[in-house]
């Protein structure tokens, strides 16, 4: 209680909560919450609904400056940065667009570079904003699945904080859910019920609505881990919860607080988190226990560094606190009987003539393919199971994580000189296509990197990517149109770049990798005339291209 008391006052004492305001100016409803666990990263913010909608006006929720503006295909979109005097930054995602002067310097930068993707560091004096300025428009840019507006708030190391500890409100009267509760035991005479390996607990719900386990049977050094959520009011959405403590007959063993982390740790999710059972299962499971080679800073808490030691003939609880930011609470309990009993069920251990030891780096060589494993890419030795057939890598499968890339070099000198340029390798996908993964050539070899295992392939693109126009014809006039379209597609190797002209001009076309579509808004009054040749040029990953031209009619203004 002295902890949790200390912790609360340092944060009452140093975190504003009435500094920042809502950017949105409606009520505010989450879809996500800050440090839930996405693909190998915490999420770094809110994501805030806008009624499936796009274009709901963001405002400044305190004074400052933009000092970053991203635009990208991918990741964050259109993304907005302002630092402010008390040294934090505010960070809004997935725009639709900028607004006033920031969206025309953002334009007319792209204009001037002729790209559509750039990275802006405007001078503190450029782009000053006041609390309640409007500074963008809610969006779906970037990898978001749908309308929505990430925002962050970051220290002035830019680590993410969480918005709620700054007194953002977000209305929350439930219960956090759990769903599953696993015990994994550790050491080597280690077991749960007889066995070695994972187990899933059965929960039963008690009249109070929180829960208890079967009894169990074990002995030696567990863990366990936990599948939770949160959910807010207004909002189904299966959000994270805010903190996690574990309690061993009553002393404390693993408390997990998500109020802070730095973008260098977030990886270690897949350390965190029981990685097989997400990529087999696709549930995430938080282990309660620290393992090595696991420095996240979320883990705030922590004796024997969250392990239990259950001994022969001897009766113990263990407890799991599961909280939300409102402080609405779920327990389970565990009884435990120490039980030194024969095992029966050994860990699954399947021992392959490739062992790879965490802690150096290790070079395999299987027929055409070659792949190099630095230190520290894993997080704990093991096994691989590395093959080849053919055009095709066994590189084991994806139930174990990778933390730092691994390279795989591929032979192609058995290929025509004409085809060498035109090759890549990538990764199969559940129907056997090769998804592209990013690759060089160097002579008679090709070099890509990867954090994620799985079947690689050697493949071949020969055929160029595919333009077609979607809201115009040749030689139609189109003066109604806001927007000019056009599709874009790449089946095999993908799309690598862009670019479009009106006679003879730069155009700006966004490109939305989601619905294959770049779009050039008429607004920007580049070079039209009554009569306008449009030219694009299509280039996919390995090089082949594809130019489309055409006509169209427009009144001039």
């Amino acid at each position: 209680m002295l902890l949790l008391c200390s912790s609360l006052t340092y944060g009452q004492n140093n975190i504003p909560t009435d500094y920042f305001s809502n950017p949105l100016d409606i009520n505010l409803v989450l879809s996500g919450n800050f440090g839930e666990m996405r693909a190998n990263h915490f999420h770094s913010g809110l994501d805030l609904k806008t009624k499936q909608r796009e274009g709901l006006p963001v405002y400044a929720p305190a004074d400052g400056y933009v000092s970053r503006i991203n635009v990208q295909h991918y990741g964050y979109g259109k993304a907005l940065y302002i630092l402010h005097p008390n040294g934090y930054t505010t960070v809004y995602a997935h725009l639709r667009s900028f607004a006033g002067e920031i969206e025309q310097y953002v334009k007319d930068t792209q204009y001037q570079r002729e790209t559509f993707v750039l990275e802006l560091f405007p001078k503190k004096d450029l782009l000053a904003v006041k609390k309640g300025d409007l500074i963008a428009y809610t969006g779906n840019t970037g990898g978001s699945g749908g309308p929505h507006l990430h925002f962050e708030i970051r220290d002035a190391s830019q680590r993410p904080m969480n918005p709620l500890l700054f007194g953002i409100d977000i209305p929350d009267s439930k219960k956090p859910i759990v769903s599953g509760l696993f015990a994994y035991p550790i050491g080597e005479d280690a077991h749960v019920n007889q066995g070695q390996n994972r187990t899933k607990l059965r929960l039963i719900k008690q009249r109070d609505e929180n829960y208890k386990t079967e009894n169990i049977t074990a002995f030696g050094k567990i863990g366990f881990g936990i599948s939770t959520y949160d959910q807010q009011d207004g909002a189904s959405n299966k959000n994270g919860a805010y903190r996690i403590e574990t309690r061993f007959n009553g002393t404390q063993k693993f408390e997990v607080l998500f109020n802070k982390f730095s973008f260098s740790e977030t990886r270690y999710l897949n350390r965190y988190t029981d990685y097989e059972y997400y990529e087999t299962n696709k549930t995430m499971v938080q282990k309660l226990f620290r393992q090595e080679n696991n420095p996240l800073s979320i883990i705030t808490n922590e004796d024997e560094n969250g392990y239990i030691t259950v001994k022969d003939s001897l009766s113990s609880i263990y407890t799991v606190e599961v909280k939300d930011f409102k402080g609405n609470r779920m327990y389970i309990t565990v009884p435990i009987e120490g039980a030194k009993l024969d095992i029966l069920e050994k860990r699954n251990i399947k021992e392959t003539e490739d062992f790879i030891t965490a802690n150096h780096a290790t070079s395999i060589t299987k027929g055409k393919f070659s792949v190099y494993i630095p230190a520290n890419s894993l997080y704990e030795n093991t096994y691989l199971d590395i093959q080849e057939n053919g055009d095709v890598l066994k590189l084991h499968e994806d139930v174990i994580p990778i933390h730092r890339n691994i390279t795989i070099s591929a032979d192609i000198s058995a290929y025509t000189e004409a085809d060498k340029d035109k090759l890549y390798i990538g990764r199969l996908n559940y129907k056997g296509e090769p998804y592209y993964t990013s690759t060089t050539r160097k002579g008679d070899k090709l070099v890509a990197k990867t954090r994620t295992f799985g079947n690689y392939t050697i493949a071949l693109d020969n055929t160029p990517p595919t333009i077609t126009p979607i809201n115009f014809s040749e030689g139609k006039w189109i003066s109604n149109e806001n927007f000019l379209k056009l599709k874009i597609t790449d089946d095999l190797s993908g799309i690598s770049a862009y670019r479009a002209t009106i006679n003879g001009k730069f155009i700006l076309m966004e490109y939305d990798y989601k619905k294959d579509l770049i779009t050039y808004n008429f607004n920007d009054n580049v070079n039209l005339e009554t009569e306008n040749n449009l030219k694009v040029i299509v280039t996919d990953n390995v090089g082949n291209s594809t130019t489309f031209e055409t006509q169209f009619f427009r009144k001039r203004l």
